[in-house]
Formats: structure tokens, sequence, C-alpha cells
């Protein structure tokens, strides 16, 4: 493995792969500092005010004049907004479908509906904070012990949450907290789904079900802590709900069903800057080896494409798909503002540790996520994706958000890349995580499922890392457990994403 890694020619740095002493040489240059694993080094004289170029991309702008064989980060590096002119449809690299004998196949659950599921839980949904002790109480009852009669139910699971009253009953934030729920009830990882409800909340359950069309029945049922005659009896109400659907949703089995039924959310989280040279483009492999099987992938984190989506504006399929991602950048900008941030609050201390300098730096390797495949489609934070292909949902970079959205958005599966290290996990949609470096691999090997370090410390290919990946979607969609699943992440993770006030 070389010292370091140069992206492309016109980039006037390049990233060591290992602490570099002083005086390591460097091209045409030699190091005049200590350079930690990761970091960048600037490979000619940069002037204050020049572009920082990396990716063929700009991630910043010197602060002030930086010599050849300087360590580059954010003590010389400044951040700017984004000022682009965009192109939509100018990089169109469809992917042709496989012949019908080369249709990749998994073992999942078929729903009534027609969709397919990878598990099959049955979920306690919560309406508001108020019935969060409740719907936990009710899913605490179901362990190993009680489910053993039940082979084929993944388990019992309370998905709780801090809002649901002191909010406004319209706009934004009621909405999106509206479609997480009616999306977790149509989840098709969710063999059955129980509603659990105060009774005065803002956020009225039967509101949702007159909204989506939700019917109850034998495998959705709701109630509310109010008309049940308070938390004791609501709890044991709750529990004769799911010992009646236990029967029914075990009588599932898995059975063949095409790898186009697979919808994957694209995550990443603990980033450094080895994500947009390893994972992050071999997760994009997969991708479009899963879009040429006519399966599904949902990019998010709009504040994390950031710098990065006039690349993906090129891939829109219409126009129409391109404004819609330029309208979500305009709003996060108008957001941050207003709350008196920036755009360049992200990336984190961690992220800036693991060398990434500028949310610029960072998005423009998160994108790589998404692959080459076009962009057939942009959706609001948890709006169910109905296009197949490379998709993009809003959402915040915050992980558990933006994987609530996803997943309420119809994923049933989840890919998490980390440089730093990441013990995230959910249900009811396993979570794959993929290591940017050996490094970490090796020392969190118990929560890292793929190793796309080594594609640098084992020459491993693109390709090579990538079917790799794609083919670990198949093997957890077909009950293979993932290293977080396990070690039983999940329960904690549902976290939808609180828009607007809170009165």
């Amino acid at each position: 493995m070389s010292d370091f890694i140069r992206l492309h020619a016109s980039d006037n740095v390049v990233t060591a792969t290992a602490s570099l002493e002083v005086g390591t040489k460097i091209e045409t240059t030699e190091t005049t500092a200590l350079i930690p694993r990761n970091h960048k080094i600037a490979t000619h004289n940069i002037s204050k005010g020049e572009a920082i170029v990396k990716y063929a991309q700009i991630i910043g702008y010197a602060s002030e004049d930086i010599e050849a064989g300087a360590h580059i980060h954010t003590h010389n590096v400044d951040f700017r907004n984004v000022d682009a002119t965009y192109e939509f449809g100018t990089n169109l690299q469809p992917v042709s479908p496989v012949s019908q004998d080369k249709q990749d196949s998994f073992m999942g659950y078929r729903r009534a509906n027609g969709k397919v599921g990878t598990r099959n839980y049955i979920g306690i949904l919560t309406s508001v904070n108020c019935s969060a002790t409740a719907a936990r109480m009710i899913a605490s009852a179901f362990g190993p012990a009680e489910l053993a009669a039940y082979p084929n139910v993944d388990g019992v699971v309370a998905f709780v949450h801090g809002t649901g009253c002191g909010m406004a009953g319209q706009g934004e934030g009621f909405e999106a907290l509206q479609r997480v729920m009616w999306g977790y009830a149509k989840n098709p990882n969710h063999g059955g789904i129980v509603m659990v409800g105060l009774g005065c909340e803002m956020n009225q359950i039967d509101w949702l079900l007159d909204a989506y069309g939700l019917a109850r029945g034998p495998l959705f049922q709701t109630m509310n802590i109010q008309d049940s005659a308070g938390l004791a009896a609501t709890v044991e109400q709750g529990i004769a709900m799911v010992k009646e659907m236990l029967p029914e949703v075990n009588k599932s089995q898995r059975e063949p069903c095409p790898a186009s039924e697979l919808t994957v959310a694209l995550q990443c989280g603990g980033s450094d800057a080895l994500s947009g040279i390893t994972a992050n483009p071999a997760l994009g492999y997969a991708v479009d080896l899963l879009v040429a099987q006519g399966g599904t992938a949902v990019l998010a984190e709009t504040p994390e494409i950031y710098g990065a989506e006039h690349l993906l504006t090129k891939r829109a399929a219409s126009q129409e798909v391109g404004e819609k991602l330029i309208s979500l950048i305009q709003w996060w900008e108008d957001y941050t503002a207003r709350n008196k941030g920036s755009m360049d609050n992200n990336p984190s201390p961690g992220n800036k540790k693991g060398g990434l300098t500028t949310i610029l730096e960072k998005s423009l390797g998160a994108s790589a996520k998404g692959g080459t495949t076009p962009l057939t489609g942009v959706y609001k934070y948890a709006e169910p994706v109905t296009a197949r292909g490379f998709t993009f949902m809003d959402s915040p970079g915050y992980d558990p958000a933006s994987v609530t959205g996803q997943i309420a958005s119809g994923c049933n599966l989840v890919t998490f890349t980390t440089g730093r290290g990441s013990a995230f996990g959910s249900k009811p949609s396993p979570c794959i995580k993929i290591a940017t470096n050996t490094a970490m691999y090796e020392k969190l090997k118990p929560d890292m499922d793929i190793n796309a370090g080594a594609m640098l410390t084992e020459g491993r290919t693109l390709e090579e890392m990538g079917e790799e990946i794609y083919q670990m979607l198949l093997d957890v969609a077909s009950g293979q457990p993932s290293k977080s699943e396990a070690q039983g992440l999940g329960d904690y993770e549902f976290v939808p994403w609180q828009i607007g006030a809170t009165m």
C-alpha cells in the first residue's frame, strides 16, 4: 500500500494512507509537517484564496498561503457556500436490465399488498411520548421464551418517540410525523401492528387512519390509554392483541423473491476521509448491481450532499426530478440561516479527526454511495418511495432520524458505511455495516459486517468489493443476521425528525 492516494490528476492534494513523518517523499515534494493518517497533503504551492481541489471538485479555499508538502485541514482551509450552476440529465448512465435467466433472488416474506419483507416483526407504534412506557411494557412481555413457539416471528418491537403533542396540528412537522407512523405501519418487514396512544394528544390515531386510508383488522389494532382505563389496563389489552396476532403472523414463511423487491437505505455515519475512497464507492457499485436487477436504493441526509448536489442533478432522469433536489438544498440553506447555523456545521469533530475538513469534502464522498445510475425520484422525509432505481429522500444528517425516514419510506434493508466506527442498528429493517479502513475494522470487528478497507490493504478491486456488498444484501435479506442485528441493536434508534416549534 502506498503512503498516499491521488484521486484525480487535477487535484492539488493527496490523501495519506498512514501517519507520515516530516520529509516523507510525496510525488515531487516532501512533507513539511507530521501528517495524520487519512489527512490531506498539498502537492504544490497554493496561494491564499485559491481553491482546494479533491475528487476534481472544490472542497474549500486556502485561508493562507500553503506550501507544497504542508498538512491541509481546518487550520488553513475556509468553507464558502456553494454557488453552482446546475445541469439536468447531462450525465445519464442507465444500466441494462439483467435478463430473466440472470435475475437474482432472496428468501423473503410476501405480503398481501404485493410488497416483500426481509423480516417478520410485530411492531408496537406510539402516537405520542405519553404512550411510550405502555408500548415498551407490551413489547417486553414477549421475549425468547414467549416467542419460541413462533419461529417465523422475528420479535415484538416498541417504536417510541418524544413528540406527538405540544406541536402544530398541521404543517411540515405534523405531516412528517404522520408519514413516519404510516410508513412504519405499512413497512413490509412488519407482519402485524398495534398502535398505542394516550387519547388527547395532537397526533390523533384516528386522523392518521382517515388521512392514509388505514383500516383496523386482525393484524392492525389501535387503542389509547384514556379509553382503556389507564396504563395497566392498556398494557394488558395490548399483550392480548399481540397474542392473538402471533399465530397469524407466524404463518408467513420465506419464499424465493426477486432482488427487484429490495429497497435499500444508503447511510453513512462516523465518516472519515477514506469513506469516499473505499466504502462509499464500493456500496455505489453494489447499488448499480441492484438497480440492474430492478431494485431500489434510497440516498438521504440532505446536508451531506451539499456541495455534491450538482453531480446528482446531472444524473436526474428529468428536469423535474433535478429541480426537486435543488429545492431541498435551498430549504436547508434557509433553515440553517434562520437558526443562525451553517451548512458547514457538519462534519462533526470525529469526522474532522478522520481527515474530513469541510462539508463539501464530506458530501462528495457521501454521494458516491448512490453509484452511477440515473436519479429517478426525489421524496420528502418519510414519503413512500414509488420509483425504482436510485432515489433520494430528504432528511437531516443525524443517522437515527435519517434512517427512521428511510424505513418509513419503504426500505426493507439498511446499509451503513463508517470510518470512525458506529454501533448503530435498526429495526424492523436490518442494518449492514461497511468499514472504510482495515484498522478500524479489526478493532471493531464484532460490529462490522464488511471491510472495504481491504481495497487498500489487500488490493481488492472496486468491483470485487461491490459484489461482496451486493451478495451480503441478498444474504441478510434472506435471514442471515447482520452484526448489529445479532447484538440486538434497533430498539432505541427510532427517531422521527422533529420539524418546527415545540409548543
